[in-house]
């Protein structure tokens, strides 16, 4: 039986989901219109909140943005975070092309967020990409290399291993409508995504499989 919750907890819940309904807003308007298009009338109004009410949770567009940001790169991050040395890497690139791809057909809005971002300079999270994204990446290499040196996968650059499933996987985000248009197909059909997930882990496989 679960306990009653608290006056506290009963409190802080609205909080936190008018602060959610607010991050999910702007993410939709600013993955389309960016953020100089977008205004934060536009966010209070597709949140369903006041503008005061929004500027009590974010004390201003930037700072909205920014959080955004952070918690797109987060949820971008999560898939590689799973890598370990003592994992089979083969399952594991299979893995994480799976979960990436998962992200492009269920938050596309943050995918295509991220590269806007990415094209204009990264202006607002670079400091986050010097710090995190760095960190992250370099040590997820570390694990590459060691399957590398241990003969269980072939001799390429760990990074630009990264770099290439990030490019092939949120392409599917990022270039959703020409996909469609040329095979009439997005990753919400269940049979369309499990056949991109198969030629993705295949094709990469057949590059950095062991000889």
């Amino acid at each position: 039986m679960t306990k009653p919750k608290t006056k506290a907890a009963k409190a802080i819940a609205p909080v936190q989901n008018k602060r959610e309904a607010v991050l999910g807003a702007a993410l939709g308007l600013f993955s389309r219109f960016g953020l100089h298009g977008t205004s934060v009338d536009q966010v209070a109004a597709r949140a369903g909140v006041s503008k005061s009410n929004l500027l009590y949770y974010f004390a201003n567009k930037e700072e909205l943005y920014v959080c955004v940001l952070r918690e797109l790169l987060e949820l971008w991050l999560a898939p590689l975070r799973e890598f370990s040395a003592e994992r089979d890497p083969q399952q594991a690139i299979a893995d994480y092309i799976r979960r990436k791809l998962v992200v492009s057909r269920d938050s596309p809005d943050a995918s295509r967020l991220f590269c806007l971002e990415m094209i204009q300079g990264a202006p607002l999270l670079r400091g986050e990409l010097d710090r995190e994204l760095r960190s992250i990446v370099a040590h997820k290499a570390a694990v590459i290399q060691g399957w590398i040196d241990a003969g269980r996968l072939a001799p390429v650059d760990p990074q630009h291993l990264i770099f290439m499933v990030w490019a092939t996987t949120q392409h599917y985000a990022d270039f959703a409508v020409q996909v469609e248009a040329l095979t009439g197909k997005t990753l919400a059909d269940p049979v369309f995504f499990e056949q991109t997930v198969s030629n993705v882990q295949a094709v990469v496989w057949g590059g950095v499989g062991p000889r």
